[in-house]
């Protein structure tokens, strides 16, 4: 139902009258002969569909012939753009179909409300969609059924002297001058077959593909022919073609000679029904085609991710509203000429990639195969390349405009993002100085060891190791500054040796003494915008009543910049690092500060997810595409050196001391929990439960967020 009620739409209705003004009578043999073409397209598409029952369609083949680039996603993003201005089109369609029934209703609400309608559906679940679509594509075909046998039948219905007045069914002199015209007619109903395409586009989500997709791609095919050729057949036979041409109305026409009560408003309802089926077929094919891109990295990330009903939540939103805007502020008709051009340069990609994959991947399983083989694969493209020849230049026109606009987006996409990305960092993250408040040279020494290993990964960054001076408030800045000279020399023998690991790997590291009536008052008052990272000692065990005094707390709740609590157990070289994700912020820094360790020390990272309900292949495939997709925010791809893993614990605790069981890790770091802020907790219930039980070093961070901005995502989190 969904190829065959998303093939039969306002075409059929709309295009009757125009291919009788054409070639009059041989609007048959047109529209039979686009059906056959279409075959070697369906043939193609079943062979694809089950090599690779993926969602994606077109975009999928095209990418696994020809590699992610700029041929895969100009074809992924034509087709959906194509279904998405397609679903536009029979959103206004459905409401002009409307106001034969009640004349004085609203085209825009009325087609705002048909695709609000459709996006809930889509967002549930493709079952939903699955079932309007037998609903509505049933009723839509006994309606199909019952206009082509009445007019069969009864007396005032077809009638073979009307269709061949004169003798003939051909209304033009000479052989090239009729076929010339057949083939520009076949041009013109050519993609009002291509909506078995989405069977392939929403292969995923199919049962038993191997089966399923080939009956479902033919099977609508077949009937979607039988129904266009007969219903052409039955209008002109019934309306000299002479009366029909041009009509927009040619079905309704002749349905008043043998249906005359009857049949105005059950064609009508049919075009309502026929626009309704399109709506839901094109924004499910968009959808889809926007996940994949999502997926490839070709379009923005956040569109592949998917909700609890394991829908693309995201992409609907947005190809929804897209819908909505063009529906709402009357570009449909200019917007529809990319249903065509766009079509057919998905369709012949699609076709020539198969020949590709046969030879690149000879030994895949391919439950289907196309027959007479390569002969369906040039024969579809030589189709398309007919049907090029043949179509309105206003069509191609404008798919040339779009091409190259899509082209200039996809070149300039990943730069621009990249630089933005760059920027964002270099803003929040890579500032040029790592702040080391320190109490004694022995803490101090492996918060300068791992200071170093993270500003070696960053240019121009530098290392200031600071020492406090308490001093009493009553003091003048003047005396201070004269207790800090004599601590001077007694300081320097200090942070001596120190100093040399950082000059080991090529780091600039300056000490500096600041006096204060408290460390955190100290610490604070260095902050400034030039801060990467402020790098404390782990302050042990803390009881409850005085933990809100204690100046790690102190700075980690006050301080306006990261924070990072070093647990040293001995953390002398880095081999392996571990970093458990749970995609907060407080991770996100995590993973960045990972990186440049395992990044400056050669080290293997480890990224670990933790998920406590057990949950079929599917949802572990969810899990481990939205564990990449965190990294990849993060960094911009997912490394080679950064491995990936999924662990079933009843909590995150017990999940990462089974990974450091299964394997030893040098350094482990954490992102902080949202109980940063309370005043029990260091860092969280789980952060200071791991630091307390691992056997390895621990990296604890905090992400500095806007007050404001931090509330709302914890309340945000707490609904």
């Amino acid at each position: 139902m969904l190829g065959t009620a998303g093939t039969i739409a306002a075409e059929i209705f709309v295009l009757t009258g125009h291919t009788a003004r054409m070639v009059g009578p041989a609007a048959v043999l047109a529209v039979l002969l686009a059906g056959l073409l279409s075959y070697s397209v369906a043939l193609n598409y079943c062979e694809l569909g089950t090599a690779f029952p993926v969602t994606g369609g077109a975009l999928t083949y095209v990418r696994e012939a020809f590699g992610t680039n700029l041929l895969s996603f100009l074809v992924g993003s034509l087709d959906c753009l194509s279904s998405t201005f397609y679903s536009a089109l029979s959103a206004v369609g459905f409401a002009y179909s409307l106001q034969v029934f009640v004349p004085a209703l609203p085209i825009v609400p009325t087609a705002l409300i048909v695709v609000a309608v459709f996006m809930l559906l889509n967002v549930m679940g493709v079952s939903n969609v699955g079932n309007v679509q037998i609903v509505l594509g049933g009723v839509l075909l006994l309606l199909m059924a019952s206009y082509v046998v009445s007019g069969l039948l009864l007396r005032e219905g077809f009638r073979w002297e009307i269709f061949a007045a004169g003798g003939s069914i051909f209304i033009h002199h000479g052989l090239w001058s009729n076929l010339s015209r057949i083939l520009a007619t076949t041009a013109l109903i050519y993609n009002a077959y291509v909506g078995f395409e989405v069977i392939a586009d929403d292969a995923e989500e199919v049962e038993n593909p191997d089966r399923n997709i080939p009956r479902g791609i033919l099977t609508s095919l077949t009937l979607s022919m039988l129904i266009y050729t007969s219903v052409t057949l039955v209008t002109l036979g019934t309306v000299p073609w002479t009366t029909l041409a041009g009509s927009h109305t040619a079905l309704t026409d002749a349905v008043r000679r043998f249906l005359p009560t009857l049949g105005v408003p059950l064609m009508a309802m049919a075009g309502m029904i026929a626009t309704l089926t399109s709506v839901n077929t094109a924004m499910l094919s968009a959808t889809r085609e926007a996940l994949t891109l999502s997926r490839d990295g070709l379009w923005p990330r956040f569109m592949s991710r998917l909700s609890r009903f394991r829908t693309p939540h995201l992409a609907i939103l947005v190809i929804g509203l897209i819908v909505a805007v063009v529906a709402a502020v009357g570009m449909v008709d200019f917007l529809s000429y990319i249903s065509s051009s766009g079509y057919l340069f998905v369709l012949f990609w699609a076709s020539l990639a198969m020949v590709r994959l046969r030879k690149r991947y000879p030994d895949l399983k391919r439950p289907f195969k196309a027959p007479l083989f390569p002969l369906t694969a040039y024969l579809a493209a030589a189709s398309c390349l007919v049907i090029i020849v043949f179509t309105d230049w206003r069509a191609l026109l404008f798919g040339a405009g779009v091409i190259a606009a899509a082209s200039v987006f996809y070149c300039l996409y990943r730069p621009v993002t990249r630089m933005l990305a760059s920027r964002a960092r270099s803003l929040e993250l890579a500032k040029d100085r790592i702040l080391i408040p320190v109490a004694n040279p022995r803490t101090a020494e492996s918060l300068v060891h791992l200071a170093s290993i993270v500003a070696q990964a960053s240019e121009d960054t530098s290392i200031c190791v600071l020492t406090v001076v308490r001093v009493s408030s009553r003091f003048s800045s003047d005396a201070a500054n004269r207790v800090v000279a004599r601590l001077r020399p007694r300081q320097r023998s200090s942070l001596r040796s120190i100093a040399v690991q950082a000059e080991a790997r090529n780091v600039p590291l300056y000490t500096k003494l600041r006096a204060a009536p408290t460390v955190p008052e100290a610490i604070l008052g260095e902050l400034d915008d030039h801060v990467k990272l402020v790098l404390m000692g782990w302050p042990g065990p803390i009881a409850a009543d005085k933990l809100p005094e204690n100046p790690v707390k102190l700075v980690l709740q006050k301080a306006h910049a990261h924070v990072g609590v070093l647990l040293d157990r001995g953390l002398r070289s880095v081999r392996r690092v571990l970093i458990p994700i749970g995609g907060g912020p407080h991770s996100r820094l995590a993973i960045r500060l990972a990186y440049e360790i395992a990044v400056a020390e050669d080290a293997e990272l480890t990224a670990l997810h933790c998920y406590c309900e057990a949950c079929v292949p599917e949802e572990l495939q969810d899990k481990m595409l939205l564990l990449r997709e965190i990294v990849e925010d993060e960094l911009g791809s997912v490394p080679g050196r950064i491995n990936t893993r999924l662990a079933y614990a009843d909590c995150v605790s017990s999940g990462v001391l089974q990974e450091i069981g299964r394997q030893s890790y040098d350094l482990l770091v954490v992102g902080a929990s949202d109980e940063w802020i309370s005043r029990t907790r260091l860092f969280g219930s789980i952060d200071d439960q791991l630091a307390s039980q691992v056997p390895c070093s621990v990296l604890l961070v905090r992400r500095h967020e806007p007050t404001a901005i931090s509330w709302i995502r914890r309340r945000v989190k707490a609904r």
